[in-house]
């Protein structure tokens, strides 16, 4: 099934257990922590638990004093913080304590006798080059300077949240469009919708363009003509939608859409696709292990999607958790290989012919094609 991951453009498998507590996320074989949001260059921010009050739901351990102030500046090739010191009665640098390594950062000072934590986050915007890392007090701030693994990467914030990632995620999607497909079409539309908010996309439902189109609902027409027409009727629709930039696509949960047909994927591949697949595993492990279960039965979303995302349990209130974490996972993928969103464009100008992700050249005939996949559905 090695093949099936390829074809899912590095898959990103994510599992969010209990949205109000734990996200999890992995590559491959590595498993990471998610991270938390950054906003705009050169602000002041005053923090009560965290400097940009992160949300709940991420598996982020960061905190700071309630007095504690900083600015923050991207300066291309690295990043700049300004914690203020003012009122902490910090007398030298050997008062100071600064660890920074990958995506981590602890800053603790010493006074009277105690340690007082300024900043303690797992979840920097991206990864830095720790031996490269820089401190100093100018008055009363504390300095330091992190170099970027990827200088062209900007930073809208020195941590990753939900205000970071919808800043900071239009320069790696470039207008590229995003599906989202999944076991619910309640949850597709919820993430949607949430997700075209915050970058700005226009928010599409194609089961509200099916039954304006039809002037009945799915439910009727599903009972009059069978699901595989609704399929049929909607994969016409992401025909025509494949060809728009920066819109965020929900489309039919389960099998009455055409995200559950491999022979209905052709569209979707326009964009990145986000399967959203609810989950009764207990842990990470489990997840993880449930998901490479799928993609060797040669479950649809799971081969096909370019990011699966993983929950236990819905609620409306959580949709836009689950939407950060498909963000993250989008920062994170597209990271990986930066040439996927304009492989994207490619794939769109040459006709959406279903050769994703081994593009042919100008001229191939899917109807000729001898590899055409066979037509396929998901399990009920």
């Amino acid at each position: 099934m090695a093949s099936a991951v390829a074809s899912a453009s590095s898959m990103l498998c994510l599992s969010l257990q209990n949205p109000t507590k734990t996200l999890h996320f992995s590559i491959k074989t590595h498993s990471f922590h998610f991270l938390k949001p950054q906003l705009p260059a050169f602000r002041r921010y005053s923090a009560g638990v965290t400097p940009i009050n992160p949300l709940r739901g991420f598996s982020c351990n960061c905190s700071s004093t309630n007095t504690t102030h900083y600015e923050f500046s991207d300066g291309s090739s690295e990043v700049e913080l300004r914690l203020q010191l003012g009122g902490q009665d910090v007398l030298s640098a050997k008062d100071i304590f600064v660890d920074a390594d990958g995506t981590s950062l602890t800053v603790k000072v010493q006074q009277a006798g105690s340690i007082i934590t300024l900043i303690d986050t797992n979840s920097l915007f991206e990864k830095i080059k720790p031996a490269e890392t820089i401190w100093y007090i100018d008055d009363d701030q504390l300095v330091i300077s992190l170099k970027k693994q990827d200088p062209n990467l900007k930073w809208p914030d020195i941590m990753e949240s939900w205000e970071s990632l919808s800043a900071g995620s239009m320069q790696l999607l470039k207008g590229t469009s995003i599906y989202i497909v999944g076991d619910s079409t309640e949850i597709n539309q919820k993430v949607a919708r949430e997700l075209a908010v915050a970058l700005g996309y226009t928010p599409l439902v194609t089961k509200e363009l099916l039954e304006t189109f039809a002037k009945q609902t799915v439910d009727s027409w599903v009972l009059a003509e069978g699901s595989d027409s609704v399929a049929e009727a909607e994969s016409a629709i992401l025909e025509s939608l494949s060809s728009h930039v920066r819109a965020v696509v929900a489309t039919f949960g389960g099998s009455h859409g055409a995200a559950g047909r491999t022979d209905k994927w052709r569209h979707l591949y326009s964009g990145f696709s986000i399967w959203l697949s609810q989950t009764e595993a207990t842990d990470e492990d489990s997840a993880k292990e449930e998901a490479r279960r799928h993609i060797e039965d040669g479950n649809v979303g799971y081969t096909n999607a370019d990011v699966v995302v993983k929950l236990q349990g819905w609620d409306a209130g959580h949709a836009k958790s689950v939407a950060q974490a498909s963000l993250s996972a989008l920062k994170r993928l597209i990271l990986s290989d930066k040439k996927l969103p304009g492989k994207k464009s490619l794939y769109i100008r040459l006709g959406c012919r279903g050769d994703w992700p081994n593009i042919k050249p100008p001229g191939w005939d899917p109807s000729t094609a001898a590899d055409a996949p066979p037509p396929a559905t998901l399990p009920n």
